[in-house]
């Protein structure tokens, strides 16, 4: 069976259209990224952005909503190869991995991302907790603005330990839905109040407190995965 066509293929106008739009996104995005990470949340204004990308303010709301869905749009593509490796990883039906193991290798390759993006990471965190004082709930995978699911930073983690729970290898409560939003919600605290700090030192903050909640015993016997 043949692809669907694209309607617009063979619109010239519509393909400029389309063009010209990509391109002023790639540069708000570009431009965000750097307003971002160099002047943090409060002190970056989606003006400022608009301005430096060469467009109206009125033309970036159009592409974004919003500033918290801005930083998560820029924040997003730093998760999506965690997301890619996990979902490699469970495709080869690799079942037999230790779960607190790859928790704790979850926590690391996270905190490493992190690390090497400091100041979008504190920007980021910042944004979330604003976010979550405004709307004072859950994250709502149909609010465009909320920057907990544009960007998921604990999903990965989420469904490695709801998975290890299922399968009885790790303690069941607190569930994952709890525990795993704190745990990161840790991480990126330290990353971005702590300055200079390498991803190692926060792993082993990270992954203890994971280990404490989930698998008490493998940290009581010192058999932690490193």
């Amino acid at each position: 069976m043949s692809p669907p066509r694209n309607p617009h293929s063979s619109d010239p106008r519509a393909r400029a259209a389309a063009t010209k739009r990509n391109r002023t996104r790639r540069a708000l995005l570009d431009a965000a990224d750097a307003a971002f990470t160099a002047r943090g949340w409060a002190r970056t204004r989606i003006e400022d952005v608009a301005t430096t990308a060469g467009v109206s303010p009125a033309t970036a709301y159009n592409h974004f909503p919003a500033k918290h869905a801005l930083i998560a749009e820029v924040y997003a593509p730093l998760i999506a190869p965690l997301v890619a490796t996990e979902a490699a990883r469970a495709a080869n039906g690799d079942d037999d991995a230790d779960p607190a193991t790859l928790v704790v290798e979850q926590i690391r390759a996270l905190a490493r991302v992190c690390v090497r993006n400091r100041g979008l990471t504190a920007a980021y965190w910042a944004a979330v907790q604003d976010y979550e004082v405004r709307v004072a709930a859950p994250p709502d995978p149909d609010d465009e603005q909320d920057p907990r699911t544009i960007a998921p930073v604990a999903e990965v983690l989420h469904d490695l330990v709801e998975r290890g729970q299922a399968a009885g290898e790790l303690r069941a409560d607190p569930p994952a839905g709890t525990l795993c939003p704190i745990l990161v919600d840790v991480l990126l605290a330290r990353i971005a109040l702590h300055a200079g700090e390498a991803a190692e030192p926060v792993t082993r903050l990270v992954a203890g407190l994971a280990l404490g909640v989930l698998a008490p015993e493998r940290v009581a016997d010192g058999g932690a995965p490193a």
